[in-house]
């Protein structure tokens, strides 16, 4: 799903595609999504043909950018939504989602956090991890550091995916 996703999105954004510049901006923006985050910049990155590891450093800070923003203002967000008819169902939606994955990080705390994060999986990853840390009123600071390293080593993690193992699919 997520490298349909990820090919969606390329097309998308296909505009920006002719520069290098264009497919950087690309991967960046990609990253930057909830679902797809890391996982499909990275799968973009190689069906773009860019370098994996100049891919790797962009689709790293596109995917740490909407973190602390997450972690600080979500709880507010969603109480505000759910004053609205036409959005509550969309908070309700996902607490639900994110309680569902609550108990990974609650008995490991900050490290759960960074596996959650780490390990690219589907509904795990930076946007997911966030949402439960501030739900569970998690310290905001470790909670950043812990989902940003586990940006990290999902980036690697998926460096070698899509130009390793998937490499092949890509090109």
């Amino acid at each position: 799903m997520t490298e349909t996703l990820a090919e969606f999105f390329v097309n998308l954004f296909g505009f920006l595609g002719t520069t290098l510049l264009g497919k950087n901006l690309t991967i960046f923006f990609i990253s930057m999504l909830p679902i797809l985050e890391l996982r499909g910049g990275m799968l973009a990155a190689c069906l773009l043909g860019l370098n994996p590891f100049t891919s790797l450093i962009i689709c790293i800070i596109g995917n740490i950018i909407p973190i602390p923003f997450i972690l600080y203002f979500i709880t507010p967000v969603f109480s505000w939504f759910k004053k609205k008819k036409c959005l509550k169902g969309f908070a309700d939606w996902c607490e639900k989602h994110a309680k569902k994955n609550k108990e990974k990080i609650d008995k490991l705390k900050y490290y759960g956090l960074f596996l959650f994060v780490a390990i690219p999986l589907p509904t795990t990853g930076a946007w997911t991890g966030s949402l439960i840390a501030a739900l569970l009123e998690m310290d905001k600071k470790k909670s950043v550091i812990a989902a940003i390293l586990g940006v990290i080593v999902a980036g690697l993690i998926m460096m070698v995916l899509s130009y390793g193992v998937l490499g092949g699919i890509c090109k």
